[in-house]
């Protein structure tokens, strides 16, 4: 059930916009299509959710165990049971009160094996800029002499044994069209005469001619503000918004896009008014989302931020740092981003510097490089009057005053450089700080999460309530998230790290060869604990960070006998101190609360209902499990046996109250409590009568002597608390004399009776 803005009477035949009340995300594979989602409905729609956001339903590269390698933008992907699988799930959803938000990406398509499932790609690479598929890609033809470079080739062409075989060219399992009337030719000069060039993957590094997301070049860029590339690409996503099969869309990493308002602007006149779109934008602390973009705000990585820094001690957080910085040797935050960006620009993406460079000219080379270095956020957009103060010092310090002005003009006056650099720009901060310095940077991982800043992971509670108001006040349709496919560690993961930023003593001193990986390690170990599979999955995740950061393997460049003795790592690794166990507990229900009861729409990851344990991907895009279990017990009255159940018994409570009176979850006040432990409590009220009540840094309180005559001071009324959810009711006050009402300013420690959260409703 969807909650629509009122409507004049006289306009009641235009449909109302949808506004979910929260959304449930499933990542969708072979192993888990249609079917198995719509076998999951009937428990997804008894948590209380109103939508449905699945994961890429597109056409997608063979055993894609994501969907975001798109091959075809017309059909829907066969592997999970074709269009007729995905709208009897939009049948099945609609009958349990659910819509559908369906995941689409704009930004690129898949490179894939066979080629030939690429039919745009194929018939470009064929006929080559003539081909009508041209416009749809971003291929530089001029600086590949005329042909697109495919890094395809396990080593130099001359080592590799392709042949031409009627009218493709073979490598192995893979082929490739041949340009009209080339097939007889001999292998060099049939090679020459190819549109594309066969190529080391190595060379992909510096000679890569197409726009690639990130850098990763089995995805290829695509030019959706072509409007016909934007009708061919979206037409099929178009039709299943009209049918009503779907109700919102996700639209991912729009920053890749050339001009991402012109987009959202013709994407909102083709899917209407009334469905629901959100993007997936990654905010900094001071960034704010542009107000012209005709969405319903970000995903939700924004508020991620904020809800875990809230439950981060920055004293601690400090001592941690300085005590990495001392066992490792390794630089602070600023640093390690710094050389992190400096390495990924002029390495990985040096293809891409390289073509603004050609476009800039040699005299500005310099510039342009020093100015994506020191940009603060992901990426300036069309129509911005200026760039950053500090990034044009930052750059002028160190590429000359006059350059960077020439670079800061030719932004202003060449949409084309502009669109390329601001391209670079966000695949550069993605990669620099998100892919390597959040993997170096580790003195507490629960703060290297995307959206996170890690060298200033705490959040006040002031900051947290400002933070709110302006959500409720300028985007309250906008997503919230603390797990995703993309996280690094799940919410739940995090939750026990953090715990060691109000203890830095219990971090103790990890020992091994290799002092970071110790360090990260230690805090992976403590992140997941003793769950099933936890060595190996700990010794993936691991070997992962050591790739990503870069410091002494990587993807590219392994060192073979150094990897050999990562697993070393995992078994020394210690669990978390029995001593912040409650801290931990405390986190997880605060964090829970805070996400489901804030402004915007929560979304719950596959399985994060109950405590959730995961890693960075694939850990944690393994097959969901359900709690069907366990919710039916505490449906039907059983208490919660653990932390796992007490977040169940929560999220279920606070998702039915949002469907079923989403009247409460409107607005935003703060509830600020006096006293010695005040700073300790984030308290506030939704609409005209829902408050909630969060513990934070709650081993620290307990070291102050908790609570003491801490009080909260109420809004006027009565407050009655909650008793845990049902599924016909969403929650009710409680029976009259089981839980006392509160009223004026009562001791925090007798309002919270002992627990770390509380709801309460206004009688």
């Amino acid at each position: 059930m969807s909650q629509p803005h009122p409507t004049p009477e006289s306009e009641s035949d235009i449909p109302t916009p949808v506004i979910p009340t929260s959304t449930y995300r499933l990542q969708l594979c072979p192993e888990f299509p249609f079917a198995a989602a719509e076998a999951a409905v009937p428990h997804i729609a008894s948590l209380g959710v109103s939508h449905l956001h699945l994961s890429p339903v597109l056409e997608a590269a063979p055993g894609s165990t994501h969907g975001y390698d798109v091959t075809d933008h017309s059909r829907v992907r066969a592997e999970l049971g074709g269009e007729p699988g995905l709208r009897a799930l939009a049948g099945a959803a609609r009958a349990h009160g659910l819509g559908l938000v369906l995941d689409i990406v704009p930004n690129h398509m898949a490179v894939p094996t066979p080629l030939r499932l690429n039919r745009p790609l194929w018939e470009v690479l064929r006929d080559g800029p003539a081909s009508p598929y041209a416009r749809w890609f971003d291929i530089d033809w001029e600086a590949g002499g005329g042909q697109v470079l495919l890094p395809v080739l396990a080593g130099p062409v001359e080592t590799c044994e392709l042949e031409a075989d009627g009218e493709v060219l073979r490598y192995g399992e893979q082929e490739f069209p041949l340009r009209e009337g080339t097939a007889g030719l001999a292998l060099p000069e049939l090679l020459a005469a190819q549109w594309y060039r066969p190529a080391w993957w190595r060379e992909a590094r510096t000679s890569l001619n197409y726009r690639r997301f990130f850098t990763i070049s089995d995805l290829i860029g695509v030019r959706v503000e072509d409007p016909e590339v934007f009708t061919a690409t979206h037409a099929k996503v178009l039709e299943l918004v009209r049918d009503g099969v779907a109700e919102g869309l996700r639209i991912d990493h729009v920053d890749g896009l050339a001009d991402p308002e012109e987009y959202l602007r013709r994407l909102r006149a083709a899917a209407g008014e009334h469905c629901w779109v959100v993007v997936e934008k990654i905010l900094a602390r001071e960034e704010r989302l542009p107000s012209a973009w005709p969405v319903a705000g970000t995903t939700g990585y924004d508020a991620l931020h904020r809800v875990d820094g809230v439950f981060t001690d920055p004293e601690g957080a400090a001592e941690l740092a300085a005590r990495y910085g001392e066992s490792t040797g390794l630089p602070q935050w600023p640093e390690a981003a710094r050389a992190s960006a400096r390495e990924v620009l002029t390495g990985d993406l040096a293809a891409e510097l390289g073509a603004l460079e050609r476009q800039a000219g040699p005299e500005l080379a310099a510039a342009v490089r020093e100015l994506l270095i020191a940009f603060p956020v992901y990426r300036p957009y069309p129509g911005e009057s200026d760039l950053p103060p500090r990034a044009l010092e930052q750059a002028a310090a160190a590429a000359g005053a006059g350059a960077v002005a020439a670079v800061r003009e030719l932004l202003l006056r060449d949409p084309a450089f502009a669109a390329r650099f601001a391209q670079t720009s966000a695949a550069l901060r993605a990669k620099s700080l998100e892919d390597r310095a959040f993997y170096r940077y580790a003195p507490l991982l629960s703060a290297t999460e995307v959206g996170g800043e890690p060298g200033r992971p705490a959040v006040s509670a002031a900051e947290f309530h400002a933070y709110c108001a302006a959500l409720a006040e300028e985007w309250p349709g906008a997503g919230t998230v603390l797990s995703t496919h993309d996280t690094k560690r799940s919410a739940d993961v995090r939750a026990r790290i953090a715990a060691l930023s109000q203890a830095p003593e219990l971090m103790g001193s990890p020992a091994g060869p290799d002092p970071q990986l110790a360090w990260v390690a230690r805090q992976t170990a403590v992140g997941l604990g003793n769950v099933p599979g936890a060595v190996p999955r700990l010794t993936d995740a691991l070997l992962k960070a050591v790739r990503e950061a870069a410091l002494r393997t990587s993807w590219t460049e392994p060192d073979e006998a150094y990897e050999a003795g990562v697993a070393s790592y995992v078994q020394g690794a210690v669990d978390l101190p029995a001593e912040l166990a409650g801290a931990a507990r405390a986190n997880l229900l605060g964090m829970t609360l805070l996400h489901l009861a804030m402004p915007g729409v929560p979304e719950v990851y596959q399985g994060a209902e109950t405590e959730y344990r995961a890693l960075v991907d694939p850990d944690n895009r393994r097959p969901a499990h359900f709690p069907t279990g366990a919710l039916n017990r505490l449906d039907a009255g059983a208490a919660p046996q653990d932390p796992a159940e007490e977040k169940l018994s929560l999220t279920a409570t606070l998702l039915r109250l949002r469907r079923e009176r989403p009247e409460l979850f409107r607005g935003y006040a703060p509830v600020l409590a006096r006293g010695p432990a005040a700073d300790h409590l984030v308290a506030f009220t939704r609409g005209p009568g829902l408050l909630v009540a969060a513990t934070r840094l709650s081993h620290r309180l307990a070291a102050s002597g908790g609570w003491r005559d801490t009080r909260l001071h109420l809004p006027p009324g009565t407050w009655t608390p909650l008793t845990p959810s049902s599924p016909s009711s969403p929650g009710s006050p409680s029976s009259p004399g089981s839980t006392p009402s509160h009223s004026g300013s009562p001791e925090v420690n007798g309002l919270l009776a002992g627990r770390p959260v509380g709801i309460w409703l206004r009688g």
